[in-house]
């Protein structure tokens, strides 16, 4: 999922060299379709890293959360830093960084060594994406060359996550698993090779890095999400359950003090004050955790119910992504005219009827008789969103916030999403151990002597009893997932009161010039 922000201005007194301002694009769109890539590669091979580093459905979760976690806690700080030190020397480190992490993620051999190179990945990914797009302001000068390279730079962004879920199936098919991760490693060499040759570097600014910010909030939301995944697992009164849960509250309130006492906080706390700017943080919150629970389970069901593989896995879900392109369109065109409220009053709503209509999923449904309708209506709905919640949330921001405001509508994206996932992945599991249980009786009754000792050593029902409880959990988290939407409808409908003239002071959505990560 992407959402736009505003263009950055140019660095006063950067000199641009002479040289070759394609290449110099290709380069940054090269990086941010990598990032991109990155949140739906990983999606397709999931039940083969499962089954690989024998990862429990429930913490499978983390392959997508480590990621997700510190991209968006360390997103505003990546930004933070191209401001500081120079926007081409930390956009280069960010892209080592994640080649590294993505070379260890691939050799990886634990699951706890593929859950810390992902985490470092994120790392990478909110170093060198915020970055990507302010250098297009330091390569190309304002006027129908920047204006073409934003256009190139947000068509890869939109074509990014269709881009991933078709290369995963086609690398885990045709190699393995492993290559979602390789194929990053000759791409960021071949990035860090160009960068020095053919972008510029920015004028510094002076600044402070809010570093104690965003670690209290990094590690704070870590720890929430990992005492949802360990009671799923356990049970609620686990007690390392229990402790994370005591350190998350702990971390985050401290990071409340942090960002209220600090000179250049990363989160600035003033932003929360207007109810449209909070009220779209919740509402980008909510289907944020929805979105990324939905590719989650249907991954799951779409491989291990359907019996689809990796290919036709990630070719089911492009009609999903063609909706969210349409919808995007239709509300980019129609934003002036009948301004944001009625376009996220209507995506929340056709989001939660997508989401509620896979409720309805039985071991028995088909890709076209169950899948495809409500993935199509979920993307619409969504698409109807991705302009609109940006717009909202810098809306009455003065000219120097809007990307503090903007950014912090990203972090509160992959921040979100991870944690509704956790919350979802807890439904889930809950769900799916009270359907083993009332399964476990009628498989013994049929199972073989060879079924029942294979079951006594790993505690796993076959198909299709293995089917059914996969789908009970699936549809539990489907039914929080639409209460997710529901909380969405009811913020974009009683909180948010931005109007359309609102917009009219930001110039409309024509310039909201690029999507970020």
């Amino acid at each position: 999922m992407t959402t736009t922000q505003p263009a950055p201005r140019p660095d006063p007194g950067t000199v641009r060299r002479p040289g070759r301002p394609g290449i110099a694009l290709a380069v940054i769109a090269a990086c941010q379709l990598m990032v991109i890539l990155d949140a739906t590669i990983v999606n397709i091979a999931l039940p083969h890293i499962q089954d690989a580093l024998s990862f429990s459905t429930t913490g499978l979760s983390w392959v997508l959360s480590a990621y997700t976690l510190t991209f968006g806690g360390l997103l505003l700080l990546g930004g933070r830093a191209g401001d500081i030190l120079g926007r081409r020397r930390v956009f280069l480190t960010g892209v080592l960084v994640f080649t590294l992490a993505s070379l260890l993620g691939g050799l990886a051999q634990e699951s706890w060594q593929l859950l810390a190179a992902r985490a470092v990945q994120g790392a990478g990914g909110a170093i060198a994406s915020p970055t990507a797009l302010a250098l297009i302001t330091t390569t190309f000068p304002e006027g129908p060359r920047r204006n073409r390279a934003f256009g190139v730079f947000a068509a890869v962004s939109a074509s990014g996550g269709a881009i991933g879920l078709l290369a995963g199936g086609l690398l885990t098919g045709w190699l393995d698993w492993r290559w979602v991760l390789f194929v990053n490693v000759p791409i960021g060499l071949a990035i860090a090779f160009l960068t020095p040759r053919f972008l510029d570097e920015s004028a510094r600014h002076p600044g402070r890095f809010d570093l104690a910010g965003a670690l209290t909030s990094t590690v704070g939301m870590s720890a929430l999400v990992y005492g949802f995944i360990r009671a799923s697992e356990k049970s609620w009164t686990d007690a390392a359950a229990v402790g994370a849960f005591v350190a998350a509250v702990v971390l985050l309130a401290a990071f409340a003090a942090v960002e209220s006492r600090a000179r250049e906080p990363i989160t600035p706390l003033r932003m929360f004050a207007d109810r449209n700017r909070w009220g779209t943080y919740v509402f980008m919150l909510s289907l944020a955790a929805a979105m990324l629970g939905m590719f989650f389970f249907m991954v799951l069901f779409a491989q291990n119910v359907l019996g689809f593989s990796p290919m036709a896995a990630g070719l089911a879900f492009l009609p999903a992504t063609a909706a969210i392109g349409v919808a995007s369109g239709i509300a980019q065109r129609l934003l002036p005219v009948l301004g944001p409220k009625p376009f996220m009053v209507a995506g929340a709503t056709i989001t939660g009827t997508g989401l509620f209509w896979l409720t309805l999923l039985t071991p028995d449904s088909s890709y076209l008789g169950g899948v495809l309708g409500p993935m199509v209506t979920f993307g619409f709905g969504m698409g109807l969103n991705f302009v609109t919640v940006t717009l909202t949330a810098v809306s009455g921001v003065a000219a120097h916030e809007a990307g503090a405001a903007s950014g912090l509508l990203n972090a509160t994206q992959q921040v979100g999403g991870s944690l509704g996932l956790s919350i979802l992945v807890t439904v889930y599991g809950t769900a799916s151990r009270d359907e083993g249980k009332r399964q476990t009786p009628d498989f013994l009754a049929h199972a073989s002597p060879e079924q029942r000792a294979a079951f006594a050593e790993d505690r796993q029902l076959p198909a299709p009893w293995s089917h059914d409880v996969l789908t009970a959990g699936i549809t539990a988290a489907f039914t929080a997932a639409t209460v997710m939407a529901l909380v969405a409808l009811v913020t974009a409908a009683v909180v948010i009161r931005v109007r359309r003239s609102d917009l009219a002071a930001l110039g409309g959505p024509a310039e909201v010039t690029g999507p970020a990560a």
